[in-house]
């Protein structure tokens, strides 16, 4: 298939664009701005628009039998001339299936949605969270749109770690700074917890419903459920400080109550759909591995800063 990914530059757009190109589609990548140099995805061909401002047109789009949007919007693409709610309504509740009607027009015949765990995951917060409102807006109305002729569903998941050649994420610098003990802050994990899933693990994912989604579907994809404390404690692993972290109550740094949207202590456990695991063809029990590599990777920068 001729592939668009839209966010295609950045990390899950970026390893799906690699792990399809790899199984034999022609992939091409829809970003605001090229990919960094050192990345695989640079070599790429590339589309340039912004989703927001209804950079994607349907002429643009002619030509694609499928579509994968893998750049919606979270805190840290809130523009400071607008609020954050604001913000979660323009770029995902309403730019978000934008793309997808524009798709439709053009006569792409496949489309995935990459979305969030949160309104699968934990449907309570829509009601209380603007943020989780807007994602599960956008992916109520984008798969709306499934017809005969528009093959559309969503993948939704849990935080995603993992690492890209050249691409430069400073959540994980931190972590890895954290654990090599070169962050100013105490050597103490948060209460609560989460899922989560390696990038690996969400490629695979993505690409299997491009290729064989059902239409209309949501698939929550999710790998291990894991104490902040336990997930904190594998990098220290991984840096070779095998010692447990204590809990402190406060905020904390690496995990601020902005992104907690369970609350402080709070937790996102779930068990994704033995099935629809099977069916996505995604590998399971990776974090570990997935954080020795995030460490191999950044350890040289964090040492040498």
């Amino acid at each position: 298939m001729k592939i668009l990914i839209i966010g295609g530059t950045g990390f899950i757009g970026g390893a799906s664009a690699l792990l399809l190109r790899d199984r034999g589609h022609d992939v091409t990548l829809g970003a605001r701005k090229p990919a960094p140099p050192a990345t695989p995805m640079a070599k790429f061909p590339l589309l340039i628009g912004d989703y927001i401002e209804d950079g994607f047109p349907a002429k643009a789009l002619r030509g694609f039998d499928a579509m994968i949007f893998a750049a919606g919007s979270d805190i840290r693409h809130v523009q400071p001339v607008f609020t954050e709610d604001e913000h979660w309504l323009r770029a995902n509740a309403r730019a978000t299936p934008l793309v997808f009607a524009r798709a439709r027009e053009a006569g792409i015949r496949r489309a995935v949605l990459v979305g969030s765990f949160y309104p699968q995951a934990a449907p309570q917060l829509i009601e209380t969270t603007p943020y989780i409102a807007a994602r599960h807006q956008a992916d109520v109305a984008v798969r709306a749109m499934a017809s005969s002729d528009f093959n559309v569903c969503t993948v939704n998941p849990p935080y995603v770690v993992g690492t890209i050649p050249g691409l430069f994420i400073p959540a994980l610098a931190a972590y890895t700074s954290f654990a090599l003990g070169k962050l100013p802050v105490p050597r103490t994990a948060p209460d609560g917890g989460a899922n989560f899933i390696s990038i690996t693990s969400v490629a695979q994912a993505i690409a299997s419903a491009i290729e064989r989604g059902e239409n209309g579907n949501a698939y929550l994809i999710g790998d291990e459920n894991l104490s902040f404390k336990s997930y904190l404690e594998e990098y220290c692993a991984a840096s070779g400080d095998p010692r447990p972290l204590p809990i402190d109550h406060q905020e904390h740094a690496l995990f601020p109550d902005a992104i907690l949207y369970a609350g402080r202590a709070g937790t996102i456990y779930y068990e994704p759909d033995a099935a629809e695991t099977a069916f996505l063809a995604y590998q399971r029990k990776d974090i570990s591995r997935t954080v020795a590599a995030i460490i191999a990777q950044y350890r040289p920068l964090v040492e040498a800063a």
